[in-house]
């Protein structure tokens, strides 16, 4: 490491750090955990980037469009080393682990570089001393590698979500070898949080005001597996479900082949856990998910789905799937086209191929034509929309109990809300245009119609 290269740029009590945080849910924590970081060393966090003295941006890299949205957030805090008060820009997270050295001799506007296992140096980055004991200072441009950091219930973090809802991240990392998948490139192995952690954690969030909490990992379904421990994520729940305070439990990212008997039951059987479930199939044609090294096919997708609506009357499914794979030919297109009208997912995305050096399919030819693979995405699309609008159209007359989050962003005169079968930030919302709640509140809405993936309700006396 080299030396610092001087005293701090200005008093720690007097910095001012704008933050800008992209990617996912998962990249959303490691945000939350530099502003914990930040917020511990003293600096003053600011909303208008204008204001700030330092601007992190925490960077995604899991596509080519997200990695290109990273360079824009980049540059364009970059411009305000000439517009406004920025004095020092850091730059970190995924597109950092993943090409550090790139990004160091393309971006010479960028002062300091923070991988994923330095998210605890992220105050010296921004140019506060060192603390004391910290060890050897300087921050060093991170070479490219798989990361091995993992942060538990004693890290500091800033939740930058609203007071009733958060983000548990379970896990990091992943071991499947998905052909498509740059992520255990540069998230490294799957590894399991210790359960005693997490438990510690959400019974710390449900103590200040968290009603809402959303488990996250790339395979959350593999959870403990490392660690020896059988049925870790059904255990998990067990736990977690005994946390009175809390009202919704939420699962994302369950990985097909990893679903047990057990954890079908915790889900239908724990009452705090929501009859939501999250499963990325990617595709339903075999051959394509042969050579996505995913396995499966229509039938054993649909047989698993059926497992679910069996155990569990009325539960929310979610899945994402990928459109132009290389060598997706008509016939694997119209098989996934004819799943997705037949399986009636709630809630759908779907997304077009992209190409990614360093991946099993990067050596593959990019044989689908893009305006082809939007087409297809455009397809998906138009059918899942009538699906939505078939499954909310089932929902008018209903009572249900929202979690009201305030006012609507574009008009005073609409609340929003979510039903617990309605993830934050991914699915559709209830608009409340009858009624007053306070956010955070839980409110008994009647549902009296539909907009496109929205529902329209009226709050009860």
């Amino acid at each position: 490491m080299k030396p610092p290269a001087g005293p701090p740029e200005f008093p720690p009590r007097e910095t001012r750090v704008g933050f800008v945080s992209l990617g996912c849910s998962k990249n959303l924590v490691d945000s939350e955990v530099m502003l914990g970081h930040l917020d511990r060393a003293g600096c003053t966090l600011v909303r208008d980037p204008a204001e700030a003295d330092v601007i992190v941006v925490n960077t995604c890299a899991f596509v080519e469009a997200a990695r290109e949205e990273s360079i824009r957030a980049v540059l364009e805090a970059a411009r305000l080393k000439e517009t406004g008060r920025l004095r020092r820009l850091v730059v970190a997270g995924c597109l950092v682990q993943r090409s550090a050295r790139e990004l160091a001799e393309s971006l010479p506007e960028v002062d300091a570089f923070v991988g994923l296992d330095e998210l605890q140096r992220v105050p010296v980055a921004a140019g506060l001393p060192e603390p004391a004991g910290a060890g050897p200072g300087g921050l060093p441009i991170l070479p490219s590698g798989r990361s091995t950091f993992l942060y538990d219930d004693t890290t500091p973090r800033r939740r930058a979500t609203a007071p009733w809802t958060a983000f548990v991240k379970i896990a990091e990392g992943c071991d499947h070898t998905c052909s498509f998948c740059a992520i255990p490139s540069f998230r490294g192995e799957f590894r399991s949080r210790r359960p005693s952690s997490i438990l510690r954690e959400a019974e710390e969030l449900a103590r200040v005001g968290v009603r809402e909490i959303s488990l996250i990992a790339q395979d959350s379904s593999h959870f403990g597996r490392d660690l020896g421990i059988e049925e870790g994520l059904t255990r998990l729940l067990e736990g977690l479900n005994e946390i009175e305070a809390l009202r919704w439990i939420r699962l994302h990212y369950l990985y097909p082949n990893t679903v047990t008997a057990p954890l079908i039951e915790a889900l239908a059987g724990l009452p705090r856990v929501v009859k939501y479930v999250d499963l990325p199939l990617q595709h339903a044609h075999p051959e394509t998910l042969r050579r996505m090294r995913r396995g499966g096919s229509a039938r054993s997708h649909h047989e698993l789905l059926e497992r679910f609506r069996a155990a569990i009357p009325g539960i929310s499914l979610r899945s994402t799937l990928i459109v132009g794979f290389p060598g997706e030919t008509e016939e694997e297109f119209e098989v996934l086209l004819r799943f997705v009208e037949e399986e009636r997912f709630h809630h759908l995305g779907v997304f077009p191929y992209s190409h990614e050096e360093g991946t099993a399919a990067g050596e593959l030819p990019d044989d689908v034509p893009a305006a082809l693979k939007e087409e297809r995405r455009r397809r998906i699309m138009e059918v899942q929309q009538r699906v939505a609008r078939e499954h909310g159209a089932r929902m008018v007359g209903r009572i249900v109990d929202v979690l009201v989050e305030g006012p609507h962003s574009e008009t005073e005169h609409l609340l929003v809300g979510r039903m617990s079968t309605q993830a934050p930030e991914v699915d559709g919302v209830v608009l409340l245009n009858e009624g007053s709640a306070a956010p955070g509140a839980f409110a008994r809405v009647e549902i009296r119609e539909v907009a496109g993936y929205d529902l329209v309700g009226r709050i009860l006396e």
